[in-house]
């Protein structure tokens, strides 16, 4: 019962690493930058999901894409302010700008929505449902899915259609895809809003599991970016199969031996996979002509 409950928490926690990291990835397949504020956008998720819906009393219907659409804008103004300046000079301090950027948008939430945690109530998360002899929330199970879904989708896009191809041709080679009359701009300047949403989805879908606080990002982003790596950052399959594995090895350490041993055991296990294959699972190496 333990190790069935166990698991099935392990697959919700990991496809939520998963999304945040399929944002890392997004931005890293167009563009070669990540968004080290993507811990915050999934809090801005959540905080924003909470005051729309709990504390204003609309509709979920519209308070989560509400929601989900302010996350996009602020991936719209990390990339335009933090990013663009940056790179533009062939700079690499969009590292610790974007850093800075998730810390400023993290204290302005704790002065504005509290500290105190909140919960976000859910009819998917409160009448467990039986398997196995465990019980599990059905929200539980709609996490994995929509994370699953969501890299399935971004995986046919990037290789199955001319936009998705167009925006890989970004990185590859942005004066040829200039020729092809893809805006470059645009291009970066949308992964970096769709990484948001990303993390801001992964924020409402954990909220009613968890207490929404201003504080909640931090250690997720690092965790999803562990995942991102692990996982290989350039494959959105290997990202959210590394999340789930990562989730899964996460909840058994804690229901196993205690949870003030889990992040020893798994960031242990992060750096032993990464020992054995450096560019990630389902990674490759880059070759740079010289």
């Amino acid at each position: 019962m333990l190790i069935v409950s166990s698991l099935v928490s392990g697959l919700g926690l990991g496809a939520m690493y998963g999304l945040i990291a399929l944002g890392y990835h997004v931005t890293f397949a167009v563009s070669r930058t990540v968004n080290f504020a993507q811990g915050s956008a999934m809090m801005l998720g959540a905080v924003l999901g909470y005051v729309f819906v709990v504390r204003w009393g609309w509709p979920a219907w519209i308070g989560a894409p509400a929601a989900l659409a302010i996350c996009g804008l602020f991936g719209l103004l990390v990339e335009r302010i933090l990013v663009r300046p940056f790179t533009s000079r062939g700079s690499e301090s969009w590292l610790m700008a974007t850093v800075a950027g998730g810390l400023v948008l993290e204290n302005a939430a704790m002065f504005l929505f509290g500290k105190e945690p909140r919960s976000f109530p859910s009819p998917l998360a409160v009448k467990p449902v039986e398997i196995f002899g465990a019980g599990i929330y059905p929200l539980q199970l709609v996490i994995p899915v929509v994370g699953i879904g969501i890299a399935v989708l971004l995986h046919l896009l990037t290789r199955r259609t001319a936009y998705g191809r167009a925006l890989l041709a970004v990185v590859q080679n942005p004066m040829a895809a200039q020729l092809m009359w893809i805006n470059v701009r645009q291009a970066i300047a949308l992964s970096f809003a769709a990484s948001t949403v990303l993390a801001g989805i992964a924020g409402l879908l954990i909220a009613p599991l968890f207490s929404v606080t201003a504080e909640m990002g931090t250690l997720f982003g690092i965790k999803a970016f562990a995942v991102a790596i692990v996982g290989g950052i350039g494959s959105a399959p290997g990202v959210v199969v590394a999340g789930l594995a990562y989730g899964i090895v996460e909840a058994l350490a804690t229901a196993l031996i205690g949870s003030a041993s889990t992040q020893i055991v798994v960031f242990a296990t992060v750096i032993l996979s990464l020992a054995l294959r450096p560019n990630g699972l389902f990674g490759a190496a880059t070759l740079r002509k010289v």
